[in-house]
């Protein structure tokens, strides 16, 4: 699993616990909903920290909380680039 499968994984969860919609989340987040599409369709691979640190905002957590979970821990060989902050 990469970064972005996982990330993909824990919004989706995410969103079905809170029931909200990935388009009420960018909504929530401040986020177009074009730039969550990205993300969610794997397009953006590496989103940036400024993206996490919105979308943990709309779903009212940290950026801790949102890449506190099983599979993020568990991803070996990760790419340098994720969350690089631009």
């Amino acid at each position: 699993m990469t970064y972005s499968d996982a990330v993909i994984k824990r919004l989706t969860a995410l969103c079905a616990e809170r029931n909200i919609t990935i388009n009420k989340l960018a909504t929530l987040s401040g986020i177009t909903q074009s730039t969550v599409d990205n993300l969610m369709k794997g397009k953006t691979r590496n989103p940036k920290l400024k993206t996490l640190h919105k979308l943990a905002i709309g779903l009212d957590m940290t950026v801790s909380e949102l890449l506190d979970f099983p599979e993020m821990n568990e991803i070996t060989n990760p790419p340098a680039m994720l969350g690089r902050i631009e």
